[in-house]
């Protein structure tokens, strides 16, 4: 477990950054309130400098944002924190939704390459079934990995933002829907080598969606691993009444498809809770 929190140091991740590797450039700090924050800074203020597929990691992150303007923050060394720019060629602002989903599916792969049984929870969680009883809104899933993808004002580029919960023990996790791939028996604490597997696969899932057409063809895969589907769910939808019914595959937007005895509703925002007792798994 110590070794699992040693400081991340640039040079272990240069085998992954450069011309036609994994990362075009990464950038490491010891510390930063919020790697979504400082990379939209950076990227503002030099888009040059700031390629596809380049991104900032910090050893411990102080204040980190989740969506809704959630906080999320952890111990020294117990997670990884990494912010990576996507500018998807023939992605428009409109397929914007795609992003979460697209790094969920990057996340999902990455944790199974370690023995974790991953799915992603729409629109931007991953989780595991590992609960020894049900818990309201999660049943037995447990949050494992929170995403957070903002679009770049004035850029055709994304910011997707992955915390993965890594070390932590069950005391340190902050609440009883959270668990880490130490509480979860993953074959590899190692830092370092996740956010290479990581960035392999975030590689790989970008250029399949890039110049796609409205039906992504990687709309398969994701449903392949999204746990939400097959559900009887609530999805509360900001500033409107939940909606709720069976959750029945993803839209071309990216949202969740909601099968109510009144029709099928692409629900593109919002936060799903699954109604126990009621799913099919």
């Amino acid at each position: 477990m110590a070794a699992s929190r040693e400081p991340l140091r640039a040079e272990a991740f240069e085998p992954i950054v450069g011309p036609s590797r994994q990362l075009s450039r990464l950038e490491v700090l010891a510390a930063s309130p919020s790697t979504n924050t400082a990379l939209l800074r950076a990227v503002a203020e030099d888009p040059d400098a700031w390629p596809h597929l380049s991104g900032i990691v910090a050893d411990h992150q102080t204040a980190g944002r989740g969506r809704a303007g959630r906080s999320w923050a952890t111990p020294r060394g117990a997670a990884l924190t990494v912010s990576l720019l996507l500018r998807p060629s023939g992605i428009g602002p409109a397929g914007y939704g795609w992003a979460p989903l697209v790094a969920g599916l990057a996340t999902v792969r990455a944790l199974r390459d370690v023995g974790v049984g991953a799915w992603l929870k729409w629109p931007n969680d991953v989780v595991v079934e590992a609960g020894a009883k049900d818990i309201p809104g999660w049943g037995r899933w447990r949050k494992v990995v929170g995403i957070l993808c903002e679009a770049v004002p004035g850029q055709r580029a994304v910011v997707a933002g992955i915390g993965i919960n890594v070390s932590q023990t069950s005391a340190e996790l902050p609440v009883p829907h959270a668990a880490s791939l130490a509480t979860l028996g993953a074959t590899e604490l190692d830092r370092v080598r996740l956010l290479r597997r990581l960035s392999a696969h975030l590689r790989d899932g970008v250029a399949a969606w890039e110049g796609e057409s409205d039906d992504y063809s990687i709309r398969p895969e994701v449903e392949k691993v999204c746990a939400s589907i097959g559900w009887d769910v609530a999805v509360d939808v900001p500033g409107a009444s939940p909606v709720t019914g069976r959750a029945v595959g993803l839209g071309s937007s990216g949202g969740l498809l909601v099968e109510a005895d009144a029709g099928v509703t692409e629900v593109l925002a919002g936060d799903v809770r699954v109604r126990q007792g009621e799913g099919t798994g």
